[in-house]
């Protein structure tokens, strides 16, 4: 049934506490960002060998896609107000203990639980949204938060290419210690109470937590190697089927369980089911974009981190935008209208990135940019009032869960889907491209970049050594390119076919309930 709207105004105490909500989310998908960037320097300090490295990240984002599905249960627990503040102190505080850590071990204990505590701020946030907020202020709440979620991995590699040209690595954990402090004590201060249900701790179902623990971490380590090892190799497939059971056995007895750790009844309201996935896809699109980019900018344009930064802001800048405009129409324009508008403009975006060539650079991108810039608002809102916006309000913290689950579930399976396209198709690129240069190909030769007179110089036939030397480099960056252009077509492709699911959604007036 559709909820009430509450005749009271919205007190500014409720906006305010709501900002501290949103700067605890902020600070959680901006630290990932601005970490990857600096990984060699924090390798070089803690002389951390190179294949341990990535699990600096790796154990962050487990943890993270642990939490997640968990908000609900934690919510009811503690409150909205006690997890927030909870969760975002140890945020904080984990973050000191990564800037003190000085070894490996140290710093990855710490990362995991910065990854537990940043789990659950995403989805706490889109709760509140429609826990606080009356129906004609959902909007607003959502573009503020939604603007947050996005901006966050696009102005990332500009703060950490900065904090890393200017200060040491210690300073991308530190920079959350002062916003930590200041989200915890005005949450605090000014976010509803309401008693915890202590009670519910007897009665959690700890296989269950244990089972979605297992699988989801199964999961997330199987796609991280899945690309490099192969999707065959013995650990992968090891990986894929302890998932697979984990998930089976979590599912079984989550439905049987009262309360249950995650409500999965969701998924048999059509409008979450079909918010879900398309939330799903945007994960691809979004995480691949900002994976894509840098890869691009940085091992074939030969970029800083900071140069990166600059030129990835235009996406944000294009969100900030439209954010206003996105509001407006959002609560005057049907939800699937809006929501196949945005899908369509993002698989747009994405497939004019599939044309770039090595000599693509900030101009060549500018576009590109800029319509998935003016797109993310309209994947994001009208998805996120389909999904949430017809629920109880006890329902919305494990709906929240999912459905924020299920984009970061997209991103990471994204991100393996892009990078196995990468790992397969570079070779065979390179072995095409080469075959087309020397049969004296001048198309190829301008799409490498190799300049007229030096493609008439060359000798017909086979390249000789001193050519290979020469041209090598140029050869590997193109095919790179090319391979690079394979990935932003299929998350296109992806996307567009998410528009797809947008009918089977059932209709929901505009600023309204399903």
């Amino acid at each position: 049934m559709p909820r009430a709207e509450p005749a009271m105004p919205v007190r500014p105490a409720t906006w305010l506490g709501f900002g501290a909500m949103c700067i605890g989310m902020f600070m959680a998908i901006l630290d990932v960002q601005i970490v990857a960037t600096s990984l060699p320097e924090i390798q070089a300090a803690l002389n951390i060998a190179p294949e341990q490295m990535s699990w600096v990240q790796t154990a962050y984002l487990i943890a993270e896609v642990i939490a997640i599905p968990l908000t609900g249960m934690l919510m009811r627990i503690l409150t909205m107000r006690g997890l927030f503040v909870g969760a975002t102190a140890l945020f904080t505080f984990a973050s000191l203990g990564c800037a003190s850590a000085d070894s490996f071990g140290a710093l990855v204990t710490w990362r995991v639980l910065q990854g537990m505590a940043g789990g659950t701020l995403i989805p706490a946030v889109f709760s509140a949204v429609f826990l606080l907020f009356p129906l004609r202020r959902q909007g607003i709440a959502t573009t503020l938060a939604g603007v947050l979620a996005v901006l966050a991995p696009t102005i990332g590699p500009v703060v950490g290419g900065w904090i890393t040209e200017t200060y040491s690595w210690h300073w991308l954990f530190l920079i959350n210690v002062l916003p930590g402090f200041a989200a915890v004590a005005v949450a605090a201060a000014v976010l509803p109470r309401a008693p915890m249900q202590r009670d519910l701790i007897r009665a959690l179902d700890w296989v269950s937590l244990g089972l979605i623990a297992v699988a989801l971490g199964a999961l997330e380590i199987a796609l991280k190697e899945g690309p490099a090892r192969g999707w065959t190799s013995g650990l992968v497939l090891g990986l894929l089927t302890l998932a697979a059971l984990s998930g089976a056995g979590f599912v079984r007895k989550t439905l049987r369980a009262q309360p249950p750790v995650v409500e999965l009844r969701n998924f048999s309201n059509r409008n979450f089911l079909v918010s879900s996935l398309l939330s799903f896809v945007l994960g691809i699109g979004l995480f691949g974009s900002v994976y894509l980019m840098p890869v691009f900018l940085a091992f074939v344009r030969g970029h800083g981190a900071l140069e990166i930064g600059k030129i990835m802001l235009v996406t944000g800048v294009a969100q900030l935008l439209i954010a206003p405009v996105a509001v407006a129409l959002d609560q005057r324009t049907e939800a699937r209208l809006l929501t196949a508008l945005g899908f369509a403009m993002f698989a747009i975006g994405l497939g004019m990135s599939a044309v770039q060539t090595p000599q693509t650079d900030f101009a060549g991108m500018f576009w590109p940019q800029v319509l998935r810039g003016l797109a993310i608002m309209f994947c994001l809102l009208p998805p996120t009032r389909l999904a949430l916006g017809h629920l109880a309000p006890e329902q919305v913290p494990d709906a929240s869960g999912l459905f924020n689950l299920m984009r970061n579930l997209g991103g990471a399976i994204g991100l393996a889907l892009i990078d196995t396209v990468i790992y397969s198709r570079g070779p065979v690129h390179a072995a095409a491209l080469l075959a087309q240069l020397q049969a004296g190909d001048r198309a190829t030769a301008a799409f490498i970049g190799i300049p007229a007179d030096m493609m008439a110089a060359l000798p017909a036939g086979p390249l000789d050594p001193a050519s290979q030397s020469l041209l090598g480099p140029m050869l590997e960056k193109a095919a790179l390119t090319s391979a690079i252009n394979d990935a932003w077509l299929m998350i296109a492709v992806l996307t567009f076919a998410a528009l797809l699911c947008v009918p089977f959604a059932r209709r929901a007036q505009p600023g309204g309930t399903p």
